[in-house]
């Protein structure tokens, strides 16, 4: 029997988005554990297995692109990509004023908000650059060495980068339970939404009656 939800929640996310969103976050997380018990060597001292933590981290980071590309074949994913790619004059001014106010408080948003559309540009430039510099190091014969230094060497800072983009992403999220819900159950309540998402809501609100 099909799970009913009373009027006063929004669907959010399908389950092709929320897997994306699942897949994605399983794997940058293993890259990203990976790398700090490759690169610290008190971390590094208590797994002791050096191979097997390559491994992980090499193959988690080629595929992370994975399950956005499998996400595409569906179309409330690419309703998502198209949003997030989008700024609009509501976005204008957005993240200074959440910053000072919080998200509540800076004016209305569409299903993302600007830091949400930031936050994913800047993380799916990162993560193109991390794949290319990474298989550049991974296949030594076909990279000389002056290449495979210098892809060493911005992988590495920007794998800082990544990994402060996604604490911060954290951060956030544990601050905000219902967007939490939301992600994992596809479903929000239409006040959150009104809130967070003014615009966004409008749009998914049905039309009145006469």
């Amino acid at each position: 029997m099909a799970h009913t939800h009373p009027v006063d929640e929004l669907r959010r996310f399908t389950a092709a988005e929320r897997w994306v969103h699942r897949a994605t976050s399983t794997l940058m997380t293993l890259a990203i554990l990976s790398a700090l018990f490759l690169y610290v060597p008190g971390f590094a001292e208590l797994v002791g297995r050096r191979l097997l933590l390559v491994t992980v981290h090499e193959w988690s980071g080629i595929l992370l692109p994975l399950p956005l590309a499998v996400g595409l074949f569906f179309k409330g994913v690419r309703a998502d990509m198209r949003a997030l790619d989008r700024f609009g004059p509501q976005d204008k001014g957005w993240v200074w004023r959440a910053m000072r106010h919080g998200t509540g408080m800076a004016g209305p948003a569409g299903k993302f908000n600007a830091g949400q559309k930031l936050y994913s540009a800047l993380i799916a430039g990162l993560v193109v650059v991390m794949v290319g510099t990474g298989l550049m190091m991974w296949f030594t014969a076909l990279s000389p060495l002056n290449l495979r230094t210098g892809a060493s060497y911005v992988h590495d800072w920007l794998a800082l980068a990544i990994g402060l983009l996604v604490l911060g992403h954290i951060r956030m999220a544990m601050k905000d339970p219902e967007a939490r819900h939301g992600m994992r159950t596809g479903w929000v309540t239409r006040s959150w939404a009104r809130r967070e998402h003014r615009l966004w809501e409008e749009q998914e609100r049905p039309e009145e009656q006469d």
